[in-house]
């Protein structure tokens, strides 16, 4: 080992330790603000972006070094230039923290010097967000602050009255509000935090593994098999991790090896492991912490999001769980028997205390009247008081501590990717931009709602491809949530239309980041598979249309049972008659005309007019007597 990679290593030590102690301090830190007692929230916030930094710079290091590690000859200079963000990011941070203290004792204004640390802050942060999240992250800090800088020249409704330095500063910096350090900061450091220590816990902590078996032994009995028990554990597993990637890479590495050893295509494999994984976000109780940013942002609370979001998600789980059963039939699968290996043991059966504990606590907890923050505090108290009865966690102790650690990272990285979210709330809320795309929206739609849905379903799309579910919803809702809501649909509605396509745009080609995470795995083609993860999570795109068109399926929302019954029996049927069409597959093959029809009558049996429904469904169930006919022809033939 040479001087200079003998130094840098030492260095990466260093900066691993500072960043272990760092997560230490995040951790105890939404721990005792979750559960024992509200810390000062500028301190709270400034605190928690000081530790968040430190974490963020040795983690990029590290992502650095995985990657090749770069031309060694510039190792110093990145040293350099690693510690020049940590000591600009602390210095923009300790003058927030100065300001706001000034704010709190007298009428103080933003000066020209305190600008300076503002920008400061503003470029270590987008910096940190682009070698954690990405270009795409990065994009939309960097352009939503140079639109507040420069953004009085640009033509149409994109034009404002114009920001200086100072402007820009207290709109993006010093504000509690609105920008880096605003609400939306303030609900992930009280709420979210503790939320993704949990999962993080429970997964080292071996309920994961555990989860997996029981999702084996529930489908044993089906043609999937395996790839019914990938789509019931992933929406189990995924509604605790709130991470696609981490959801495909924690249950995939299992379920897609024994999916293709059923019989199943790579890319078939890959794809529905990606469309499960996906899904766990919008699968209640945790629903990947997003569930609890929408309580905030709506006001709806916690117990109605879940409520409102189980019916869809349901939904959405049928459409896989039919798209699989379509495709073992027309490959020829049959049900196998259960293996040795699968079987429930006594051991599996006490570990499913690990799980259960901490998921029955976070309602108990709510349904008590808890916060939703303590009920997070409680179940991991409950968890780690649990996690003794693994005979893993006991040869193994550290591994509770080794989740610990990367659980405060996890949520560490979160708070990077909220500084560009921040910044972009700052500047559409200072400009008015999203009132302003709000308006256009309407003039584009004229006066159908379908199509105000449509344009905002195009934007969604786009604006969440490549990112993360929380940041991209966060995105979603900034930009065209004030559209929607012009519609005269509901706030949640809204939010729920919203979050949908931010989950769906980690299926959305090119930009397909689910399917390009399981394609490895499986050994398949990575854009293939996107298109099949697209193909098998075609109903994610159309659930969304029915609530905002039948908010009853919501049940807090103008719930009517009749109503909501008969919208649930012909959203099930069309789902069926959706699968079947795109795998040109029921009882047997489907001729071209056959599947033509089904795709119409599926989407006529959703219409609001009953003179258009009810002929659909009537239509629907002759194609499925003429399916059921033409496979006894077929059998009497044979």
């Amino acid at each position: 080992m040479t001087a200079s990679s003998l130094e840098t290593s030492r260095v990466d030590v260093i900066f691993a330790a500072l960043s272990g102690v760092a997560c230490v301090a995040l951790g105890v830190m939404a721990l005792y603000s979750s559960g024992v007692d509200l810390i000062d929230p500028k301190l709270h916030r400034a605190g928690g972006f000081a530790l968040a930094l430190i974490v963020a710079v040795a983690a990029s290091r590290r992502k650095l070094a995985a990657a090749g590690g770069g031309v060694a000859a510039l190792a110093p200079l990145r040293v350099g230039i690693d510690g020049a963000l940590i000591v600009a990011g602390l210095w923009a941070i300790w003058s927030f923290y100065s300001v706001q203290s000034l704010m709190e004792v007298s009428l103080y204004d933003v000066r020209q010097a305190d600008a300076w640390p503002a920008l400061a802050g503003l470029i270590v942060f987008l910096e940190l967000c682009r070698r954690l999240w990405g270009w795409g992250l990065f994009a939309v800090g960097a352009l939503g602050a140079l639109y507040l800088l420069f953004g009085q020249g640009l033509p149409g409704i994109l034009e404002h009255t114009g920001f200086d330095l100072v402007d820009v500063s207290e709109a993006l910096w010093y504000n509690t509000n609105k920008g880096v350090f605003g609400s939306i900061t303030n609900i992930v450091l009280v709420t979210v935090f503790v939320f993704i220590l949990f999962g993080v816990l429970l997964e080292g902590t071996g309920a994961g593994d555990t989860l997996l078996k029981f999702a084996f032994l529930a489908t044993r009995r089906t043609r999937g098999g395996p790839a019914h028990a990938a789509i019931l554990s992933s929406s189990l597993f995924g509604t605790m991790s709130g991470s696609t990637v981490a959801n495909i890479v924690g249950t995939g590495t299992f379920t897609i090896p024994m999916i293709k050893k059923r019989g199943f295509s790579p890319t078939f494999a890959a794809g529905i492991e990606a469309t499960a994984s996906s899904g766990g976000q919008i699968m209640p109780p945790i629903m990947g912490a997003a569930a609890l940013v929408m309580a905030d942002l709506t006001g709806a609370g916690y117990l109605n999001i879940i409520i409102a979001a189980l019916l869809p998600a349901l939904f959405y789980y049928f459409s896989l769980f039919a798209a699989v059963t379509v495709e073992a039939r027309r490959q020829g699968i049959e049900i196998q028997p259960l293996a040795v290996d699968d079987r429930i043991t006594r051991l599996d059966m006490i570990n499913s205390i690990l799980f259960v504990g901490p998921i029955v606590t976070v309602i108990t907890s709510l349904l008590l009247g808890y916060s939703t923050s303590a009920a997070g505090f409680y179940a991991v108290i409950v968890l780690l008081a649990l996690s003794v009865i693994n005979p893993e966690v006991r040869r193994d102790p550290m591994r509770v501590w080794r989740s610990f650690l990367k659980g405060a990272e996890s949520g560490a990285t979160l708070l990077i990717a909220i500084a560009a979210i921040g910044i972009l709330v700052g500047s559409l809320d200072s400009t008015g931009l999203g009132l302003k795309l709000a308006s256009v929206i309407a003039e584009i739609r004229g006066e159908s709602l379908f199509s105000a849905l449509f344009v905002a379903m195009i934007g969604a799309l786009i604006l969440g491809m490549g990112m993360p579910t929380l940041p991209a919803y966060l995105i979603i809702i900034l930009v065209m949530g004030p559209a929607i809501q012009a519609l005269g649909v509901s706030m949640l509605t809204a939010h729920m239309f919203v979050f949908y396509y931010g989950v769906a745009s980690s299926l959305t080609p090119p930009v397909a980041i689910a399917a390009y995470a399981a394609a490895p795995i499986a050994g398949s083609n990575p854009l293939m598979t996107a298109f099949m993860s697209f193909r098998l999570g075609m109903a994610k795109f159309i659930i969304p249309f029915i609530f905002a068109f039948y908010p009853t399926i919501l049940i807090i929302e103008e719930f009517s049972l009749l109503p909501f019954l008969w919208i649930v029996v012909r959203t099930c049927f069309c789902i069926w008659l959706f699968s079947s069409a795109l795998s040109a597959f029921d009882l047997r093959k489907l001729t071209m005309p056959e599947v033509i029809a089904r795709f119409i009558v599926a989407f006529a049996m959703l219409a609001i007019s009953p003179m258009i429904h009810l002929p659909a469904v009537l239509i629907g169930i002759a194609l499925i007597v003429v399916g059921l006919r033409g496979r006894s022809t077929q059998g009497d033939v044979a």
